[in-house]
């Protein structure tokens, strides 16, 4: 049984080219049984007691992800220390800081030793603040939440990430590296310009992902905030001359340190969801109230703007990207959005012709220009498509049968505007139920699109939904082409 789940596991990553262990953000691999799964956007976001937890997030693999085998290093009964709970809450007391997608890309594809080291103190800094709050969010559910297992190991693997990044020994500096550290760098032969500060993310109201009342969702706040306006995340540093090993020894440190974390996090959203049916259980409640779909919202949120500091990071570190043109670290100059639906197209079919057992699964046009091109993660942009396109494939197989031969064909339309780029993906897949009572939670539905809604709204876009019940649904995707709107805080 273990090895043909494998074998389907490992035929699912080779069909969309990913290698099994990599630095990747696989979404939603399986198609949800329940009909209506946009309804996810239009209701509750998070699944009801009777969901099956095989149909949260990562489908075909589910059963290992809560197994002592597929996370054996961080199968352990770490316990955070009193005295480390009371450096937490004190972080906790600070605001975020904000980076925007275009501050990210000024590293450019080779940054120095000294460059790396600024931004790997400025991470030492920033990452422990975000896991603060994390923590505290975690331990303060309302209504028992924070009392259920799951809640209270994700809540420890923060903690102790928040403690291996504390602890790192920092490298010991003359005072004369120091100076050059402090001093304004240049690049490209003339003085470096840093891009000024990110600007409010159009998708966001204020307050909207906060979980601090001293932050306002955009890296300001009353009080300490003063504190954390200066800090930057990318400050060039003066190259005129090598750098002591001692520096490039940190990077690497720090680097590896973040590969743990990131590998730590991996089962996050699964693991929080099953504490999310640990509650139910317990509570006997069949949906969530506001106050803990808000904080999911804001947990997961919070989740990715983490792991795209941790992997930018990383692949700036390690020079991963360099092989690849155009890229930044993770980021892709010039991400080509038809090349990205084409592999998506191609994979949800995929899912949909192995999940029902089709010969052919329902066509998909695409109307895109060859050449539109924009900055961007490809990740982040491969998962809202393939979320979304697997689930109009769902409902167009489930409101037609899986009998048919032809299915209508789903329509992927890509426009260009001159901030933002939008995508329609409109299905004749019977859309959703236009009661106004229906008020079903995701019910087997898995966390696609409502993850895919807050990555799109992560660089200031959005996913929104306009559905005639009887005859299908359309998706509007917007993309912020403008790549300045600062991270959504909390």
């Amino acid at each position: 049984m273990v090895r043909a789940a494998l074998s389907q596991l490992g035929r699912f990553l080779r069909r969309r080219n990913v290698t099994p262990g990599a630095n990747n953000d696989l979404g939603n691999a399986n198609l949800p049984e329940s009909p209506q799964s946009h309804a996810t956007l239009n209701s509750n976001l998070y699944p009801s007691s009777n969901s099956p937890i095989h149909d949260i997030d990562d489908g075909f693999y589910r059963p290992f992800l809560f197994s002592k085998a597929f996370w054996p290093e961080f199968d352990t009964m770490w316990k955070p220390s009193e005295r480390l709970m009371e450096t937490i809450r004190h972080y906790a007391s600070f605001p975020a800081t904000g980076v925007s997608l275009r501050q990210m890309v000024q590293f450019g594809d080779r940054p120095s030793t000294g460059t790396l080291f600024r931004a790997s103190q400025f991470l030492s800094e920033e990452l422990p603040i975000r896991l603060a709050h994390r923590v505290q969010d975690l331990g303060e559910l309302p209504d028992g939440l924070s009392e259920m297992p799951s809640i209270k190991k994700v809540q420890d693997w923060y903690a102790q990430s928040f403690e291996e990044i504390i602890n790192l020994p920092r490298p010991s500096l003359t005072q004369e590296v120091k100076t050059r550290l402090l001093r304004p760098g240049r690049m490209n032969g003339s003085s470096s310009k840093i891009i000024s500060e990110a600007t409010q993310n159009p998708s966001i109201k204020e307050g909207q992902y906060r979980s601090s009342p001293t932050t306002n969702g955009n890296g300001h706040a009353n009080g300490k905030a003063a504190a954390a306006s200066g800090r930057r995340y990318f400050v060039p540093a003066d190259d005129h001359a090598d750098w002591p090993p001692e520096l490039n020894d940190y990077n690497q440190r720090f680097a590896k340190t973040l590969q743990q974390i990131k590998r730590r996090h991996d089962g996050v959203v699964t693991t929080v969801a099953q504490g999310i049916l640990e509650w139910k259980r317990v509570r006997q409640r069949m949906q969530i109230d506001s106050t803990i779909q808000s904080f999911l919202d804001r947990f997961y949120m919070s989740r990715i703007g983490i792991r795209m500091l941790i992997g930018q990071h990383i692949a700036l570190t390690e020079q991963t990207h360099i092989k690849h043109a155009n890229y930044v670290g993770i980021i892709c100059t010039k991400t080509n959005v038809k090349d990205i639906a084409l592999e998506a197209i191609d994979n949800a079919r995929f899912v949909c012709e192995d999940y029902y057992g089709l010969f052919e699964a329902p066509k998909v046009q695409l109307v895109c220009k060859d050449d539109l091109n924009f900055m961007y993660v490809p990740g982040h942009l491969s998962h809202m498509l393939f979320e979304t396109l697997k689930n109009s494939l769902r409902a167009v197989v489930e409101q037609h049968g899986a009998d048919r031969e032809q299915f209508p064909v789903t329509k992927v339309i890509v426009a260009e505007g001159k901030e933002d780029i939008t995508i329609k993906i409109s299905d004749e897949g019977g859309g959703i139920l236009g009661r106004s009572d229906f008020k079903a939670p995701m019910a087997g539905f898995g966390y696609g699109l409502p993850i895919s809604r807050l990555y799109a709204r992560y660089f200031g876009g959005d996913l929104k939904l306009i559905s005639m019940e009887g005859y299908g649904t359309d998706v509007y995707l917007h993309l912020n082409r403008l790549s300045s709107s600062s991270e959504p805080l909390q």
